[in-house]
């Protein structure tokens, strides 16, 4: 018989057992001031064109702030500049507009952009080539720390390119780092739920009717993997399945209900998005209110505006090439300022708001 003493009681030690969460600790990577080439490579360039190229949950969102950013062409006074940008065509088939939404969308994606910028003698420019990043060294020189040249890998050796002969961009750089930071590294934690929550629901769905337990009234192993065997095929083919009465039974495979795994899967998808710097409702009106989208389109206005601003910049200050391109229309102006106007307002009474003490 079980003693039942009070005095016996035990706790458990979760506080030492189970760690507290920790962050991991990370230094920015900065130029070494012991070398006269400090190198900067893109060495996860491939890693993050995995998640663009196989993940359109991942893409759309840097794809809608591209488009959002340079989708409407850009405008200058300088007609003489207009002539140049207009000339270029890139690899033969791109115009200006289309570089500068691949130039946004590879620094989006990797953390920095590089363009190779083409001058005739004059010093016209005459085109732009981008060049992608796992192909790009930046070459940092000591001791200023400062950008020396870029270097270019062909395949057999690096060729260098002047520093002045290449645009080059990099997404929130922070610090004294060398490089830009990845969208799709800094949210690849939310990135790989939502991947994983979209690929167990496929797998789910995908083999849904043959999910189950199966009983067998024998245990002869031989029997059973016979049996299994025309399980399989009768549910990969979408045939009859006939067994001899009472030798097995099929029951439902035991799991979670589907809208538990859906809910899961929009929340990760959602929280993707607001992570990525895009409100759910640029890409889609899907499971959106009216004013939910309206305000989604309001707070995203400062985000796709910087990146305007900020590529703007990097053209001016690096190639001297002044335009401003052009913003979407904005909806700031649309909200409610009074409660007549406001027609979902319920109605404020005057000693509601009014600092009063009379009793009603």
């Amino acid at each position: 018989m079980a003693l039942q003493e009070l005095n016996r009681a035990t706790t458990t030690d979760f506080t030492n057992q189970v760690p507290d969460w920790i962050v991991t600790s990370q230094a920015l990577d900065v130029a070494s001031p012991n070398q006269d080439e400090t190198y900067v490579y893109f060495d996860k360039a491939t890693e993050n064109f995995g998640y663009y190229f196989n993940h359109p949950q991942v893409s759309s969102q840097i794809n809608s702030l591209a488009t959002w950013s340079m989708g409407r062409g850009y405008t200058t006074e300088d007609m003489t500049m207009k002539a140049q940008l207009d000339h270029i065509t890139g690899d033969g088939k791109d115009t200006f507009e289309q570089l500068m939404w691949n130039h946004e969308v590879m620094k989006l994606a990797v953390g920095d952009a590089f363009c190779e910028v083409k001058r005739g003698k004059s010093g016209v420019i005459v085109n732009m080539i981008p060049i992608s990043p796992e192909r790009i060294r930046i070459v940092y020189g000591k001791p200023s720390g400062l950008i020396k040249r870029y270097d270019t890998w062909n395949g057999g050796k690096w060729t260098a390119i002047k520093k002045e002969n290449m645009l080059h961009s990099r997404n929130k750089r922070i610090g004294d780092q060398n490089h830009g930071t990845s969208i799709i590294q800094s949210n690849k934690n939310v990135n790989d739920a939502m991947i994983e929550a979209f690929e167990d629901e496929r797998t789910i769905k995908h083999r849904d009717k043959a999910l189950g337990i199966v009983y067998y009234k024998t245990s002869n192993a031989g029997k059973i993997a016979y049996a299994n065997t025309q399980i399989e095929k009768a549910v990969k083919n979408g045939e009859m399945l006939g067994l001899p009465e009472d030798t097995a039974k099929i029951e439902p495979y035991p799991s979670r209900s589907s809208e538990d795994r859906q809910n899961w899967l929009t929340y990760v998808e959602t929280l993707g998005y607001q992570t990525g710097g895009v409100p759910r409702s640029i890409v889609t009106s899907d499971g959106t209110s009216e004013v939910g989208g309206k305000m989604g389109h309001v707070i995203f206005e400062p985000i796709y505006a910087k990146e305007q601003m900020d590529l703007e910049g990097d053209l001016r200050l690096q190639h001297s090439i002044l335009i401003t391109f052009n913003r979407p229309p904005s909806l700031g102006g649309l909200q409610q300022k009074t409660e007549a106007k406001n027609t979902g307002q319920t109605s404020i009474q005057p000693n509601d708001v009014e600092a009063s003490m009379t009793r009603e």
